[in-house]
């Protein structure tokens, strides 16, 4: 059985400075603090503590064998998107991190894989910068769930969605920029409750105002987290839709219908959530994600799968590789 982590996140050692590049303050930058450690910077704020295993294929190698992981996908850190940036300027992001990304894989090509990022601000380049990184060897693309105040079902990251699905290029949405955020300066809780939150307002967005009609069934899209509040509220949102006709206006079938249409990743750390994912989703659209290497991602990969008192073998097999190696054309 083939063992694939398919959401984790890295970081290049170092890049060039962009603050000095494109003229403006506050871009993310490394400032590597001792052998192997660093803190990622924005501007002259601390954003956070990384280590090796974010730029160093060796690293992770390792750590997966520790895991029993086979192959593992690789995505930007959402801080990179540079979405409120000047197109060009995010364009030329996602081409430095694209190419950089694949020079980490490149310490082992079968086991390291990446996704693309893209200039999602811009539709025209995020689908020329998508192709692109995809014939260079990316496997897919990661791309943050809104852009400023535009969903996914905003007409142009609807188009880009089309895009690829055309090209059969699969899509991980990651949480980012996260709402409240004034309400949640402490305890994390801007990744606690405002990002399970985003990611439950994209699924909705795609559902409720019909884009899942507009977009073609080739669309391969997974919601990392879980997909968030997602299938713990899904019964809530099916009660809307039935009882108020401006929840159903754009949208023609029964909301829970959908699933059919995504993915979500297996990142949900206990076994109750993950039985209920299961049960609504359906154990082939769950996908092995870990989070790696943050601190708030599984610290033993695949365990919460493996040991689940509740899934049968199949669901096991299902969930640790071979969704994704369907998922990812593997």
């Amino acid at each position: 059985m083939t063992v694939i982590d398919m959401h984790s996140h890295f970081l290049p050692k170092i890049w060039p400075d962009l603050a000095e590049k494109f003229g403006s303050a506050n871009w993310p930058w490394m400032k590597h603090t001792q052998t192997g450690k660093a803190m990622l910077m924005l501007g002259d704020k601390e954003f956070r503590p990384i280590y090796q295993a974010c730029w160093d294929g060796a690293t992770r190698i390792e750590e997966m064998d520790k895991d029993n992981i086979d192959i593992q996908i690789m995505s930007a850190t959402p801080v990179l998107f540079a979405y409120a940036r000047p197109a060009q300027q995010a364009n030329e992001c996602a081409q430095l991190f694209n190419d950089l990304s694949l020079e980490i894989c490149s310490h082992d090509p079968q086991r390291l894989k990446t996704l693309a990022q893209v200039p999602l601000q811009d539709i025209d380049a995020s689908c020329i910068e998508v192709s692109r990184a995809v014939k260079n060897g990316h496997i897919g693309v990661q791309i943050g769930n809104h852009v400023g105040n535009k969903n996914l079902d905003d007409e142009g990251l609807v188009t880009f969605l089309q895009h690829c699905a055309s090209e059969n290029i699969p899509v991980l949405v990651h949480p980012w920029d996260m709402l409240g955020s004034e309400r949640m300066p402490k305890y994390m809780l801007q990744w606690l409750v405002a990002m399970p939150a985003e990611t439950q307002l994209s699924i909705m967005s795609l559902i409720l105002s019909g884009a899942f009609e507009r977009i073609s069934k080739d669309l391969k899209i997974c919601f990392a987290h879980g997909g968030g509040n997602f299938s713990f509220q899904i019964g809530r949102v099916d009660n809307a839709w039935r009882q108020r006709d401006i929840v159903r206006k754009d949208c023609p079938k029964l909301p829970s219908t959908y699933v059919d249409r995504f993915y979500v990743d297996s990142a949900v750390f206990s076994n109750e959530s993950l039985q209920l994912l299961t049960a609504v989703m359906g154990d082939d659209r769950v996908l092995l994600g870990s989070d790696y290497p943050f601190p708030l991602g599984e610290q033993s990969i695949g365990k919460l799968v493996r040991e689940h008192p509740q899934l049968a073998d199949s669901s096991k097999r299902k969930i640790l590789g071979e969704n994704s190696l369907t998922f990812f054309n593997l």
